[in-house]
């Protein structure tokens, strides 16, 4: 791809028909904004609610796919991290928080008072992206950070505070989620990201308790599992090489561990992707 992409989400469906209803990920950032239409949207195998007024959001990695009960209308952009490091160099893209913790859920409903404003900017980004005038993609990536701006001031009025406090812990929990991603195949006990945390096994698992109403564990067999769902749904290896990947001894214990979280197994999620 581009570093960046804007376009009308039916012609972006014309262009992609054959790729949209079926499992698959993305190595840049994703954001649309539907204004017409029904349907659902699966998400890393949650499946949300498409409607008028409904924002999606999507990182690099994450698995997708769309399904349409009437015909969608909106409006779609994606970007690289190197795109939006042109003018925002050094700032992560996780400072949003639809983009942050993978906890936080990866779907907005924008109030019908917020959208004409909406509409506008990202109406104005396409305009942009068709007329290929001098420092365009500038313009564009203001007119996304507005974009986000808003959509962050909408998300955090409507997040469940009980479930995500925004204090100090959120920070914790942010390094710890960045050491799992690192290293949960290899790591899949809490003492090793305590011990890279420089805190107790006790007290990490006090934090991510008090903050997403989960354990340690939880945090890191929900992340082993979502590679599992990724690899099982995207690879053309078998069962025994999503184990092997993994890094479990063997496959009886990889489909035992998956079986235990999910309550199928492997074999039986693979089929139910075919």
């Amino acid at each position: 791809m581009n570093e960046v992409y804007v376009n009308s989400f039916s012609r972006h469906l014309e262009f992609n028909r054959c790729l949209i209803d079926k499992p698959h990920s993305h190595d840049f950032y994703l954001c649309v904004l539907f204004l017409e239409g029904t349907g659902t949207h699966e998400v890393d195998f949650k499946t949300y609610r498409i409607g008028p007024g409904r924002v999606f959001f999507l990182k690099p990695g994450q698995t997708h796919y769309w399904k349409f009960d009437t015909k969608p209308e909106g409006i779609i952009f994606f970007h690289s991290q190197a795109f939006y490091n042109l003018r925002f160099l050094g700032h992560s893209l996780s400072i949003f928080p639809f983009y942050g913790s993978q906890q936080n859920p990866p779907m907005l409903k924008v109030p019908a008072s917020e959208i004409p404003v909406l509409q506008m900017k990202f109406q104005e980004a396409i305009a942009e992206y068709r007329d290929n005038r001098m420092m365009r993609e500038i313009k564009i990536l203001g007119l996304i950070n507005d974009i986000y701006i808003q959509l962050s001031r909408i998300y955090a009025s409507q997040i469940d505070l009980d479930h995500i406090n925004y204090t100090q812990s959120t920070a914790l929990l942010d390094r710890l989620e960045i050491l799992i991603d690192k290293n949960f195949k290899e790591e899949k006990l809490p003492k090793f990201y305590a011990e890279q945390l420089n805190i107790t096994t006790k007290h990490l698992n006090r934090v991510v308790k008090q903050t997403v109403n989960k354990t340690t564990t939880e945090l890191i067999s929900e992340r082993v599992v979502l590679e599992a769902k990724r690899l099982i749904v995207h690879s053309k290896h078998n069962l025994a090489d999503v184990a092997y990947a993994l890094e479990f001894s063997d496959y009886a214990y990889f489909s035992k561990y998956f079986k235990a979280r999910t309550g199928i197994t492997p074999k039986a999620f693979q089929e139910s992707y075919k």
